[in-house]
């Protein structure tokens, strides 16, 4: 499958776009920093509110499960107010729900900001994609890309930005999210026009149809393995590695940078030369031995193998956003509101499963359940390859009307 250079500097290049794609683009930036802007600070967190890591980590899962939940409710509202509000409603929620979580006095009402939050993510990022392919030149490759690079952008800089205003206090990054988000906004407000409704309102119930779907169901339950793996990372490391929020932050920085180039620029020439499948199932056991040896090596492993982890899990980001949204014939939002359903209560539960698993035997163990999670999520992949197979029409452009909705990637 030949592909096209997307920074070639003629009119397709992601880098040639109009200003509404870039407000956009900024913004998606801001919010994928919101997922990984705790990361540096929850032991200070766990501190500052005499909270204990299980407790801790709950600022995941009551912000994915509350995702997880609205993949259900962003097309139904998208496809009945239009995607410009539905960004600004969401982008309105995070600054407030942000704005509180840097004001709470217990861990039981920062954990319900987050999830105030979550709810506000999910509106905006389910909609991010499908209003930058709408007003994106260059086709839905491009936009596709851009989308990426702005998720790799915001995973790298949410650590940072906790690290720099999390050292002060660990109050302040939520309040620099909620600024940032403002800026958001008033971009968004300035900048892009309404997008075209679908000629179809979505149900609340679509999303779940589309997974009778063989080959979509099959993407969501490999993607629930891979994203326990991918979540066991993001949420339980900070504690493993113990470091002060400058270099824990330092580390995730790391990470996110590789997840940002192994998605945009390996992830593509990997796929046109083996193929997405084997690409796929190959980083998914590769990622399973990198969490291995996270969990048994000393100090300096557990740093190398966080860090290197960021390129196996850019690489499945790029891989299954492509086949969740070519590998069925449901419209893009549809396929992908189910398949995000599924595969988000995996990104709820690994935060908090984790350290009670810590807690039920050892240090070790979180790591080796989330290294049999993405052997299992490769499993899928190899038993249901025949359903899985979407080289020929992954990436070929549907109805621009249908990309109204729910794309929300890793």
């Amino acid at each position: 499958m030949q592909t096209e250079d997307p920074f070639d500097q003629g009119a397709g290049s992601i880098l040639r776009q109009p200003k509404a794609v870039w407000a956009t683009a900024g913004a998606s930036v801001v919010a994928f920093m919101g997922i990984g802007l705790v990361d540096p600070i929850l032991p200070s967190i766990a501190r500052g509110l005499e909270a204990t890591p299980s407790q801790v980590s709950l600022l995941f899962t009551s912000y994915f499960l509350i995702t997880a939940v609205a993949m259900l409710v962003t097309g139904f509202v998208s496809s009945r107010i239009g995607g410009r509000k539905t960004l600004l409603l969401g982008l309105a929620l995070v600054v407030v729900f942000a704005a509180l979580s840097g004001t709470s006095s217990s861990v039981g009402e920062l954990v319900g900001f987050r999830a105030g939050w979550g709810l506000g993510n999910a509106l905006f990022v389910s909609t991010a994609l499908a209003v930058i392919v709408g007003a994106a030149a260059g086709g839905s490759a491009a936009a596709i890309l851009l989308y990426e690079s702005a998720l790799g952008l915001g995973m790298a800089c949410g650590p940072l930005l906790g690290a720099l205003l999390g050292d002060a206090s660990w109050r302040y990054p939520f309040f620099g999210t909620a600024a940032l988000m403002a800026v958001g906004f008033l971009c968004i407000t300035a900048f892009l026009k309404e997008q075209p409704r679908p000629a179809r309102k979505t149900s609340l119930l679509d999303p779940v149809k589309a997974l009778g779907h063989g080959g979509l169901a099959s993407v969501a339950a490999s993607a629930f393995f891979y994203n326990y793996a991918f979540f066991t990372i993001l949420a339980f490391t900070p504690f493993v590695l113990n470091m002060t929020p400058y270099k824990s932050g330092a580390v995730f920085f790391a990470w996110g940078l590789l997840l940002a180039v192994f998605s945009v620029l390996v992830a593509p020439r990997l796929q046109e030369r083996f193929g997405s499948l084997k690409v796929l199932g190959a980083s998914l056991v590769l990622l399973a031995a990198d969490l291995l040896v996270l969990g048994y090596g000393n100090h300096t492993a557990a740093i190398v193998c966080t860090i290197v982890s960021g390129a196996f899990i850019g690489m499945n980001n790029t891989v299954y956003t492509e086949l969740a949204l070519g590998v069925s014939d449901a419209p893009r939002p549809v396929a992908s509101a189910g398949y995000n359903f599924v595969r988000w209560f995996a990104a709820a539960a690994a935060p908090y499963l984790a350290p009670k698993i810590e807690e039920w035997s050892d240090i070790h163990m979180p790591f080796v359940v989330a290294a049999i999670a993405a052997v299992a999520g490769a499993a899928v992949v190899w038993i249901r390859r025949s359903a899985l197979t979407h080289e020929a029409h992954a990436l070929e452009p549907k109805h621009a009307t249908e990309d109204s909705v729910t794309v929300f990637a890793d």
